[in-house]
Protein backbone atom coordinates (compact mmCIF):
# COMPACT_ATOMS: atom_id res chain seq x y z
CA UNK A 1 0.00 0.00 0.00
CA UNK A 2 1.18 3.51 -0.80
CA UNK A 3 -0.08 6.39 1.35
CA UNK A 4 0.96 10.00 0.84
CA UNK A 5 -0.22 13.16 2.55
CA UNK A 6 -0.45 16.63 1.05
CA UNK A 7 -1.43 19.81 2.87
CA UNK A 8 -3.95 22.08 1.15
CA UNK A 9 -5.01 25.49 2.45
CA UNK A 10 -8.64 26.50 1.87
CA UNK A 11 -8.58 29.85 0.11
CA UNK A 12 -11.40 32.37 -0.05
CA UNK A 13 -11.98 31.48 -3.72
CA UNK A 14 -12.73 27.88 -2.64
CA UNK A 15 -15.70 28.86 -0.49
CA UNK A 16 -19.28 30.02 -0.76
CA UNK A 17 -20.81 33.03 1.04
CA UNK A 18 -20.88 31.06 4.29
CA UNK A 19 -17.13 30.34 4.20
CA UNK A 20 -17.77 26.65 3.46
CA UNK A 21 -15.76 24.87 0.76
CA UNK A 22 -17.87 24.60 -2.39
CA UNK A 23 -18.51 20.91 -3.10
CA UNK A 24 -16.97 21.01 -6.59
CA UNK A 25 -13.56 21.96 -5.18
CA UNK A 26 -13.05 18.55 -3.59
CA UNK A 27 -12.28 17.05 -7.02
CA UNK A 28 -9.44 19.59 -7.30
CA UNK A 29 -8.15 18.61 -3.85
CA UNK A 30 -8.19 14.96 -4.96
CA UNK A 31 -6.17 15.92 -8.04
CA UNK A 32 -3.63 17.84 -5.97
CA UNK A 33 -3.17 14.77 -3.76
CA UNK A 34 -2.72 12.30 -6.59
CA UNK A 35 -0.43 14.64 -8.53
CA UNK A 36 1.86 14.88 -5.51
CA UNK A 37 1.63 11.10 -4.96
CA UNK A 38 2.81 10.49 -8.54
CA UNK A 39 5.59 13.04 -7.97
CA UNK A 40 6.59 11.10 -4.83
CA UNK A 41 6.94 8.02 -7.07
CA UNK A 42 9.56 9.95 -9.04
CA UNK A 43 7.42 10.97 -12.01
CA UNK A 44 5.32 13.92 -13.07
CA UNK A 45 2.20 14.05 -15.20
CA UNK A 46 4.21 16.14 -17.65
CA UNK A 47 6.88 13.43 -18.00
CA UNK A 48 4.20 10.77 -18.50
CA UNK A 49 2.56 12.88 -21.21
CA UNK A 50 5.90 13.41 -22.94
CA UNK A 51 6.16 9.60 -23.12
CA UNK A 52 2.72 9.40 -24.71
CA UNK A 53 0.86 8.28 -21.57
CA UNK A 54 -2.19 10.19 -20.40
CA UNK A 55 -4.16 9.54 -17.21
CA UNK A 56 -7.74 10.70 -17.76
CA UNK A 57 -10.32 10.16 -15.03
CA UNK A 58 -12.86 7.41 -15.71
CA UNK A 59 -14.91 7.70 -12.51
CA UNK A 60 -15.04 9.89 -9.43
CA UNK A 61 -16.99 9.03 -6.29
CA UNK A 62 -17.06 11.48 -3.38
CA UNK A 63 -18.55 11.17 0.11
CA UNK A 64 -19.15 14.47 1.89
CA UNK A 65 -18.98 13.87 5.65
CA UNK A 66 -18.33 17.29 7.22
CA UNK A 67 -17.71 20.78 5.89
CA UNK A 68 -14.32 22.40 5.45
CA UNK A 69 -13.98 26.14 6.01
CA UNK A 70 -12.07 29.15 4.80
CA UNK A 71 -8.41 29.24 5.90
CA UNK A 72 -8.33 25.67 7.24
CA UNK A 73 -5.25 23.62 6.48
CA UNK A 74 -6.54 20.29 5.17
CA UNK A 75 -4.64 17.04 4.91
CA UNK A 76 -5.29 15.14 1.69
CA UNK A 77 -4.37 11.49 2.17
CA UNK A 78 -3.93 9.62 -1.12
CA UNK A 79 -4.01 5.83 -0.98
CA UNK A 80 -3.13 3.22 -3.58
CA UNK A 81 -3.77 -0.32 -2.38
CA UNK A 82 -3.48 -2.24 -5.65
CA UNK A 83 -0.91 -2.25 -8.43
CA UNK A 84 -2.62 -0.67 -11.44
CA UNK A 85 -3.05 -2.39 -14.75
CA UNK A 86 -5.06 -0.39 -17.28
CA UNK A 87 -7.28 1.13 -14.59
CA UNK A 88 -5.62 3.01 -11.74
CA UNK A 89 -7.90 3.25 -8.67
CA UNK A 90 -6.86 5.88 -6.12
CA UNK A 91 -8.59 6.39 -2.79
CA UNK A 92 -8.62 9.79 -1.12
CA UNK A 93 -9.38 10.90 2.43
CA UNK A 94 -9.46 14.54 3.53
CA UNK A 95 -8.97 15.54 7.17
CA UNK A 96 -9.52 18.89 8.84
CA UNK A 97 -7.10 20.55 11.28
CA UNK A 98 -8.66 18.59 14.17
CA UNK A 99 -7.76 15.34 12.42
CA UNK A 100 -11.40 14.55 11.66
CA UNK A 101 -12.24 12.74 8.43
CA UNK A 102 -14.41 15.18 6.49
CA UNK A 103 -14.41 13.69 2.99
CA UNK A 104 -13.54 10.40 1.29
CA UNK A 105 -13.77 8.95 -2.16
CA UNK A 106 -12.15 7.21 -5.07
CA UNK A 107 -10.96 8.27 -8.48
CA UNK A 108 -10.30 5.70 -11.18
CA UNK A 109 -7.84 6.85 -13.81
CA UNK A 110 -7.06 5.01 -17.04
CA UNK A 111 -3.65 4.67 -18.65
CA UNK A 112 -4.25 5.97 -22.17
CA UNK A 113 -1.90 6.20 -25.16
CA UNK A 114 -1.88 9.57 -26.89
CA UNK A 115 -0.28 7.78 -29.84
CA UNK A 116 -2.92 5.08 -30.42
CA UNK A 117 -5.81 6.90 -28.71
CA UNK A 118 -6.61 3.73 -26.79
CA UNK A 119 -6.34 2.49 -23.20
CA UNK A 120 -3.05 0.73 -22.50
CA UNK A 121 -1.41 -1.24 -19.72
CA UNK A 122 0.46 0.80 -17.13
CA UNK A 123 4.05 1.33 -18.32
CA UNK A 124 6.67 -1.03 -16.92
CA UNK A 125 8.75 1.79 -15.39
CA UNK A 126 5.67 2.96 -13.48
CA UNK A 127 4.76 -0.54 -12.27
CA UNK A 128 8.37 -1.21 -11.25
CA UNK A 129 8.44 1.91 -9.06
CA UNK A 130 5.06 1.10 -7.55
CA UNK A 131 6.23 -2.40 -6.72
CA UNK A 132 9.32 -0.96 -5.06
CA UNK A 133 7.13 1.37 -2.97
CA UNK A 134 4.75 -1.47 -2.07
CA UNK A 135 7.66 -3.57 -0.81
CA UNK A 136 9.13 -0.80 1.38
Amino acid sequence: MIVTETKVRVYYQDTDKMGVVYYGNYARYYEIGRTEMIRDLGFTYKQMEELGIMLPARTLNINYIKSAYYDELLTVRTIVDTIPQVKFPIKTEIYNEKGELINSGETVLVFYSSITNKPVAAPKFFIDEMMRMFNC
